[in-house]
């Protein structure tokens, strides 16, 4: 127990340095040179030639079989769209770690812990760190650059107490999910500090829920606005954050594979070991 306060500790000591290195980069940086623009172009229309002696055979033959090779993608003749490279799983961003230690040995319950006291202590402290995450980054998050809520091509609908289903911008769903947690964990009720006060029957379904709420915003962080974590220098603390969270999840079953299977390489990548550091022996003499 004595191991496990002193690693987590040190790992909210580290995260706590990001708001210092977030106010410097705001300083002194650029903007313009931060994020490329990425433009969408439709495919060109079919131009048709004229002569003087009309059109030849060759042009038409031309002209058909390029009709027909468009043809073979989907039924109105668009292109498939081509994935996107997934730049957080080059290996030299995945390498970047803020700590060098088993994370696991953090999300384990000890012995003498309550269940309910320890996903309520580590869902709470999850929901801070994630929204410190987003915080870096949430200028660049906006109804323009982010119309809706999206993570690797798939879009999040934000759900309402009454079940009605709305389509929203990211920053918009981000407000819903931090008001709606911000709500939960300060319910005395749902999440009770008080000594002797009794959890609630619902509280692991609602820590569920929770934590697929965050889970989506950490997804977008990555597919959205990894490049503006590493101009940042912030995407050790992202990686360690979300590695920290997956071994968490993982632990205490809180989250269906079939939600995370989206993120299943970067999830490979980083909780594998990395291999351990050459060391330079040198030799007095």
């Amino acid at each position: 127990m004595q191991c496990s306060c002193k690693l987590w500790n040190h790992f909210i000591r580290i995260y706590d340095r990001i708001q210092r290195r977030v106010r410097h980069h705001r300083s002194d940086r650029v903007f313009g040179n931060m994020v490329g623009d990425h433009t969408i172009t439709a495919d060109s229309a079919l131009t048709q030639r004229s002569s003087k002696n009309g059109l030849s055979c060759k042009m038409v033959l031309q002209a058909v079989g390029k009709v027909l090779r468009k043809g073979k993608g989907k039924p109105n003749g668009k292109k498939p769209p081509t994935e996107e490279k997934k730049h957080y799983l080059d290996a030299e961003y995945t390498k970047v770690r803020v700590v060098d230690f088993d994370l696991k040995e953090l999300v384990v319950l000890p012995r003498e812990i309550d269940l309910n006291e320890w996903l309520a202590s580590n869902t709470t402290t999850f929901f801070n760190l994630i929204n410190l995450q987003y915080s870096t980054i949430s200028e660049f998050c906006t109804g323009d650059t982010c119309p809706a809520m999206t993570a690797c091509n798939t879009t999040y609908y934000w759900y309402d107490e009454k079940g009605k289903k709305t389509k929203c911008t990211a920053p918009q769903y981000v407000d819903f999910v931090m008001s709606s947690v911000q709500k939960l964990v300060t319910d005395e009720d749902i999440f009770p500090t008080k000594y002797g006060k009794e959890f609630p029957n619902t509280f692991d379904s609602l820590v569920k829920k929770i934590c697929r709420y965050l889970f989506h915003v950490l997804a977008h962080i990555y597919w959205s606005h990894y490049k503006e974590t590493v101009a940042m220098d912030l995407h050790g603390h992202l990686n360690t954050l979300y590695t920290h969270f997956i071994v968490f999840i993982r632990e205490f079953n809180l989250m269906d594979p079939k939600e995370t299977s989206m993120m299943d390489d970067l999830t490979e990548a980083l909780c594998t070991p990395l291999p351990p550091q050459p060391q330079n022996h040198v030799t007095e003499r």
